[in-house]
C-alpha cells in the first residue's frame, strides 16, 4: 500500500467517517465528555504532589501498610467465598435436574436488590446480646447468639451480597456451553469430576473471572459495610481523615485506592484474556444435566438458605423494627420524613437526565464503530464506573476547592451541579452500555434512507435512530436512576448542608445516633425500590436463556 493509502486509512480510522480528514463533530464531542469525566480525579495526584517527600513516608507509615493490607485481604476473601458460594449455585439452577430451578435462580440473586449496607444493619441489629434474634429465640430457650462484626463480619456480609455477581455471569456461561464436548468427555471414560476439569471449567472460567472482578471492585469501593462493621479499609480511612481535615493524606490514601483497583483490573484482563467466545453458544444447548436423584431435594436447601440469609433476615428485621419498636422506632428524635424520599427521587431523576444527555454522543458514536477515538472515549467513560465512589466524591471536593471561583462554586452547590456530577460520572456507563448495545441493532440501511431522501444527520437521527433506540435509552435511565437512589458515599461527601436528608443519609444518620430502628421505612422502601432493578436483571438474564 502507497504511504497516501496508508495516512488515509488512519485519518479513516480516527475520524469515524470515512474520506474525512478529521474528526467528525460528534467523536470530539464524545471525546471532550470523556475527558471531562475524568479530569476531576487528577486534583487526587496534584493534592499528593504537594505533599513532597512525606508523601512517600506517608505511603509506607506502618498505619498505611496495615489499612492496606486489610483492604486487600477483605478483598481476597470476599472474592474467594464469592466463587465458592456463587459457582456451585449456578451449577446446580443451570446443570443440575434440581427442582423448581428458575424459582431457586431468582432467589439466589435477589441479594443483589439489597445495599449490602442494610444487610450489615440487619445482621449487627440480629445476632448478639440484645440482638432482635435473641429476643424472637428467647421463648423456645435460645438466648444467645453469636455477635456478628469485625472483619468477618464485614466478610460475611460481603459474600452475601456480592456471591450473585459470581452466580449470574458463571450461569450465562453454562447456558451458552457447548455441551456435546461434555459428553465427548464422557463416551472417552472421563469421570464428571474430571469432564468437569479438563471441559466444562476451562470454558466457564472466564465467566467466573467477570464475576469475580465485580465482587472485588464492589468490596474494594464498599464504604458503608466496612464503616458498619468497625473495618478500617481505604474507604474508612479516606472518610476519616477527610472529616478531620487531613485532606492530603486523604488523597494519598485515594491514590493507592486507585492503584489497588488497576491491579485487580489487570489480573482480571489477564485471566479473561482468552474469552473469546465464551459467552456464545457454539454447540449444543440441553443436555448433559446431572440427575441428582434424591439429593435434589437436599441440594435445594443450598440456594434456600444463602437467599434466607440475605434476604429474609433483612426484610424481618427492618419489620420488626417497625411493628415492636425494637431498635427505638418510636424513642428518640430524628423521625423520619417521606420528604427524604423525595430528595432521593429528585436527585436520582436528576443524574438519570444528565446521564442521558452525556452518554447519547458517547454511546452513538461508539456504536457505528469507525473510529478508535469514538471507542477511546467509550472505554473512559467507564473509569469513573470502577472508581470507588469515595474516590470520586472526595476528587470532586478537591476540584470544587482548587479549580472553582468562591462565588462559582457556590451557586453550583447551589443547584447541585456538583452532586449530580459525581453521580453522572459514576452511574453513566450503564446509560451508555444500554444505548449503545441498542444503536448498534439499527439497520443502517434505514438511516442512509432517511438521508437519499433529503434529511441531515440530525433529521435522520431524530426520525429513524431515536425511535428505535428509544428502549434502549430508557432502560440506561432506569439502571442509573435506581442506582443513584442506593448510592451512600457520594451522597453522603456532596449533599450540601442546606439539602434536607435523602434516603441513604438519613440512615447513615440514625445510625451514628443508635436508632436502628429509625431506619426501618427508608431500609424497607429501599428493598422495593432495589427489586425493580434486580428485575431488569432477571428479565434480561431470562431472555437469553
Amino acid at each position: 500500500m502507497s504511504r497516501e493509502g496508508r495516512v488515509g486509512g488512519r485519518r479513516e480510522r480516527l475520524s469515524g467517517a470515512p474520506g474525512l480528514g478529521r474528526p467528525s463533530g460528534l467523536t470530539l464531542l464524545a471525546a471532550a465528555i470523556a475527558v471531562a469525566l475524568v479530569a476531576p480525579l487528577g486534583w487526587l495526584f496534584l493534592e499528593v504532589f504537594d505533599l513532597g517527600p512525606r508523601a512517600l513516608e506517608l505511603a509506607v507509615d506502618g498505619r498505611t501498610i496495615e489499612i492496606l493490607l486489610r483492604s486487600v485481604g477483605l478483598v481476597g476473601v470476599v472474592t474467594t467465598a464469592s466463587v465458592l458460594v456463587g459457582v456451585p449455585i449456578a451449577l446446580l439452577t443451570a446443570r443440575t435436574d434440581l427442582p423448581f430451578a428458575r424459582l431457586f435462580t431468582v432467589l439466589a440473586a435477589l441479594p443483589l436488590a439489597i445495599p449490602s449496607y442494610l444487610g450489615a444493619l440487619a445482621v449487627l441489629s440480629a445476632f448478639g446480646t440484645g440482638g432482635v434474634l435473641t429476643g424472637v429465640l428467647a421463648p423456645v430457650g435460645i438466648e444467645q447468639l453469636p455477635e456478628i462484626s469485625g472483619f468477618a463480619g464485614a466478610a460475611l456480609v460481603l459474600t452475601l451480597y456480592t456471591y450473585p455477581y459470581v452466580l449470574l455471569t458463571t450461569r450465562a456461561s453454562l447456558l451458552s456451553l457447548d455441551t456435546s464436548l461434555i459428553e465427548a468427555a464422557r463416551t472417552l471414560d472421563a469421570g464428571r469430576l474430571e469432564a468437569f476439569r479438563r471441559v466444562t471449567l476451562p470454558q466457564i472460567a472466564p465467566g467466573i473471572a467477570a464475576g469475580a472482578l465485580l465482587v472485588a471492585l464492589y468490596t474494594l469501593a464498599d464504604f458503608g459495610t466496612p464503616n458498619f462493621m468497625g473495618v478500617e479499609v481505604f474507604t474508612q480511612a479516606i472518610y476519616a481523615r477527610y472529616n478531620n481535615l487531613m485532606r492530603p493524606w486523604a488523597a494519598l490514601l485515594s491514590v493507592q485506592l486507585l492503584g489497588v483497583t488497576a491491579a485487580i483490573l489487570y489480573l482480571e484482563s489477564q485471566v479473561g484474556a482468552d474469552d473469546e467466545g465464551a459467552y456464545q453458544s457454539r454447540g449444543t444447548r440441553g443436555g448433559a444435566v446431572l440427575e441428582l436423584g434424591a439429593w435434589r431435594y437436599v441440594a435445594a436447601l443450598v440456594p434456600a438458605v444463602v437467599a434466607g440469609l440475605a434476604v429474609v433476615l433483612p426484610v424481618v428485621v427492618f419489620g420488626l423494627w417497625l411493628t415492636n419498636d425494637v431498635g427505638g422506632y418510636t424513642a428518640g428524635g430524628l423521625a423520619f420524613s417521606w420528604t427524604y424520599g423525595w430528595n432521593s427521587v429528585y436527585l436520582a431523576a436528576l443524574a438519570a437526565g444528565g446521564s442521558l444527555l452525556v452518554a447519547l454522543p458517547v454511546a452513538v458514536a461508539a456504536a457505528r464503530g469507525r473510529s478508535r477515538l469514538a471507542a477511546l472515549a467509550d472505554r473512559v467513560s467507564y473509569v469513573g464506573y470502577a472508581t470507588p465512589g469515595i474516590v470520586l466524591a472526595f476528587a470532586l471536593v478537591l476540584f470544587a476547592l482548587n479549580a472553582l471561583p468562591s462565588s462559582l462554586r457556590t451557586t453550583a452547590e447551589n443547584l447541585l451541579v456538583i452532586l449530580v456530577f459525581a453521580y453522572v460520572v459514576r452511574f453513566v456507563p450503564q446509560a451508555i452500555g444500554a444505548i449503545r448495545t441498542a444503536t448498534m441493532q439499527v439497520d443502517r440501511r434505514l438511516i442512509e434512507a432517511a438521508r437519499t431522501l433529503g434529511r441531515t444527520r440530525i433529521e435522520a437521527f431524530r426520525a429513524v435512530t431515536l425511535p428505535l433506540i428509544a428502549p434502549g435509552i430508557a432502560t440506561g435511565a432506569a439502571l442509573v436512576f435506581l442506582t443513584t437512589m442506593k448510592e451512600l458515599p457520594v451522597t453522603l461527601l456532596l449533599r450540601p448542608f442546606w439539602f434536607d436528608h435523602t434516603l441513604v443519609t438519613y440512615i447513615w444518620k440514625v445510625r451514628e445516633a443508635g436508632l436502628y430502628g429509625r431506619a426501618a421505612v427508608p431500609a424497607l422502601a429501599l428493598i422495593a425500590i432495589s427489586g425493580v432493578s434486580m428485575a431488569v436483571i432477571l428479565s434480561q438474564e431470562g431472555s437469553n436463556t
